[in-house]
């Protein structure tokens, strides 16, 4: 079986079983919360369920525009876990994408991904935020390229404060 395998099945309905575990899952719950406290008074973007649905969002609309054939669980799933310990970063210093990175494969392995689809997911959530990445072909780029496309910039009260450059941010709608 291939890690990046088309869905399959009924062409209507995506198999999202274990992307809905990860949303139940003890650690995952735990995680949020934590981001959730550590960013109770922050005025910028938040590394919350709206943002990782985004991203899950706008990953699948590059991936069907792109025609990558990553399949739509591998895309939320990575989405989910990208920022899931942004807390850590907060509270001790480590670079969220690499204690996001560390915390992600036990929530994969017991929510029924393999061994080979927790690595690539692992992968591209330790490189989310390596620009070198978004040329990528691959669920690297596509999760670093809708991370960076998830942010309503335009609509933000804090836009003006942000110490995002402005070739960064989004000032438009895109997806």
């Amino acid at each position: 079986m291939s890690v990046l395998r088309k869905n399959t099945g009924n062409p209507g309905r995506i198999n999202m079983d274990r992307a809905n575990r990860i949303i139940k899952h003890r650690l995952f719950q735990e995680h949020l919360e934590k981001n959730k406290a550590a960013e109770t008074d922050r005025r910028f973007c938040r590394h919350d369920m709206v943002h990782f649905l985004d991203v899950a969002r706008i990953g699948r609309i590059l991936n069907l525009e792109e025609d990558y054939g990553i399949s739509t669980e591998l895309i939320y799933a990575a989405a989910l876990l990208h920022d899931i310990g942004k807390h850590k970063q907060y509270t001790d210093g480590i670079p969220h994408e690499l204690a996001s990175a560390e915390i992600a494969p036990v929530i994969l392995r017991e929510c029924g991904f393999s061994e080979a689809e927790t690595e690539c997911v692992t992968e591209a959530i330790r490189c989310h935020r390596n620009a070198e990445m978004a040329g990528e072909k691959d669920l690297r780029g596509l999760l670093y390229r809708a991370d960076k496309a998830g942010r309503a910039c335009f609509a933000c009260e804090a836009e003006q404060e942000c110490n995002w450059k402005n070739e960064k941010k989004n000032l438009q709608i895109q997806y």
